[in-house]
């Protein structure tokens, strides 16, 4: 009886196993046959590895650092000295007066500014208490934390270089010989949801607009009514035009919905032009759109346009400067962050909110994000001719 029911037991056990050998087999053809969809696979935790692994720096170190030193003495040039040799400043700019520091700091073209008075070594060899006013870009604040911790040992080590015989001998000790005073520009209370809000904004208006135009052609492609489309009397141009404006009007009501957010729940400032504000935006929501609409040309199926839309996604978050300090990246990490529009986009939204700053100061963001749109309109338009062929 035992061996009757084994028998009839192993036909049906020798077919599950054929059948599942078949569905494998099947699935690594249909794998194979992808090769696109297993590119993006593979490529995605490659790429998380180099960023996370080589670019990523939570200790920003040699920040670039603006110099008013109005006193000439050695006391002075001595604590310059020490700041460009310690591994949190790099002194890129000295200018006349503190008046200047202000311009840079609101461009952003260096994380401080740093002010010496013209009596700042004469009160130290009188014995008194000299003042250091250090100016700290606070946008960011995980890139100008470990200097500012580290500013009145730097600034110390400079002064007690010089601080040698009759010098040291007249020295009160019960006295601090310098005052560090530290102003946090921009979120003096450094408050992280006054940072990360604006540059909220260019995550979400990428993510959701750039996957739903990325399905646009794709989409009527596997409908079958890509046919009936190419058969109108409309350009490629036209074409795109036609699926990306719909979207815009979808980036305002989100745009609207966080900047309201921003204002009313998180007390996020709008120290800025509401119109150059306006203008961001706008750039910013059709270079994403753009983006999505080249994506759709490349991908033959919907899920290919969204794994290659989150494959794009990645660096734009990691490298911009919105979730880690951009100026903590090496330099092969920041030239690819330059050209990433999500990387413009935080330091406009954050520029116009946060430190109220004009379009002389923003031009060259404005220009990058627009040269970028350009190039991909192009690059667009030509992949999209070679689809129709």
């Amino acid at each position: 009886m035992t061996n009757k029911a084994h028998q009839n037991r192993a036909p049906g056990f020798g077919g599950f196993l054929g059948r599942l050998r078949a569905m494998i087999t099947k699935e690594f053809k249909q794998m194979r046959r992808d090769r696109m969809t297993f590119a993006i696979m593979i490529g995605v935790p490659v790429m998380q590895i180099m960023l996370f692994g080589f670019a990523i720096n939570l200790d920003p170190r040699h920040l670039p650092t603006a110099v008013a030193l109005a006193d000439h003495g050695p006391m002075g040039r001595s604590v310059v000295a020490a700041m460009q040799t310690s591994r949190y400043f790099k002194v890129t700019r000295q200018v006349g007066t503190g008046a200047e520091l202000e311009p840079l700091l609101q461009s952003g073209e260096v994380q401080f500014g740093v002010e010496i008075p013209p009596d700042f070594s004469r009160r130290i060899a009188r014995g008194d208490t000299a003042t250091l006013l250090l100016l700290a870009d606070d946008t960011d604040p995980a890139a100008v934390g470990g200097a500012v911790g580290a500013i009145d040992t730097i600034v110390r080590q400079g002064v007690n270089r010089e601080l040698r015989g009759a010098l040291a001998m007249r020295r009160d000790t019960s006295t601090p010989i310098v005052d560090v005073v530290v102003h946090r520009r921009y979120n003096p209370a450094n408050e992280t949801d006054k940072v990360i809000v604006p540059g909220l904004l260019g995550v979400i208006l990428f993510l959701s607009l750039s996957i739903n135009t990325g399905l646009a052609v794709t989409r009527e492609r596997e409908r079958g009514t890509m046919e009936l489309l190419l058969s109108m009397p409309v350009s490629p141009f036209e074409i795109m035009i036609g699926k990306i404006v719909p979207y815009i009007t979808v980036g305002a009501m989100q745009s609207a919905i966080v900047l309201l957010s921003a204002m009313w729940l998180f007390d996020v400032p709008m120290l800025g032009s509401p119109l150059l504000l306006l203008a961001a935006i706008a750039l910013f929501v059709v270079a994403v759109l753009t983006i999505g609409y080249l994506i759709s040309t490349v991908a033959r199926t919907q899920l290919q346009a969204m794994q290659m839309t989150i494959f794009f996604f990645l660096p734009n978050l990691l490298l911009s400067g919105f979730a880690f300090p951009f100026r903590g990246m090496p330099d092969w990490a920041q030239m690819i962050g330059e050209v990433l529009p999500l990387t413009h986009f935080v330091r406009l939204m954050r520029g116009v909110m946060l430190k109220g700053a004009e379009f002389a100061s923003l031009w060259q963001d404005f220009a990058a994000l627009a040269a970028f749109t350009a190039v991909i309109v192009v690059i667009g338009l030509l992949r999209f001719r070679r689809t129709l062929d």
